[in-house]
């Protein structure tokens, strides 16, 4: 029981084996748990899921992740970002640009079909 509390406790000296042990039980869990476990799976940046008054889905798409592709690949693009963020083969019907006051792009609207 005595081990146990030191254990819990963390009551060992540093450069000690046990403390080198623990620190190295420590590294192995986080280094070696699988993503699944805890269900954290890479992401599109800034690609965000709306709902609609009409049952289809729409995204919002930061317009820094569309800013430097050519106007006529954008649609495409849009496309392939949705479907790195929901993992369905989903295409972007329309892409609208959102603008300010200032008439500055602050990012895009994508509706897309299944």
């Amino acid at each position: 029981m005595n081990s146990f509390k030191r254990f819990i406790l963390w009551d060992y000296r540093r450069g000690s084996v046990q403390y080198d042990i623990m620190v190295g039980l420590i590294l192995a869990f986080v280094f070696l748990t699988p993503r699944e476990w805890f269900k954290d799976q890479p992401k599109a940046s800034s690609v965000t899921m709306l709902q609609t008054a009409h049952g289809s889905d729409a995204f919002w798409i930061d317009s820094a992740v569309l800013s430097s592709v050519p106007e006529s690949d954008r649609l495409a693009r849009a496309s392939q970002l949705v479907k790195n963020r929901t993992g369905r083969k989903e295409s972007v019907v329309r892409l609208e640009p959102i603008v300010d006051s200032e008439q500055e792009i602050k990012g895009y609207m994508a509706f897309t079909t299944p």
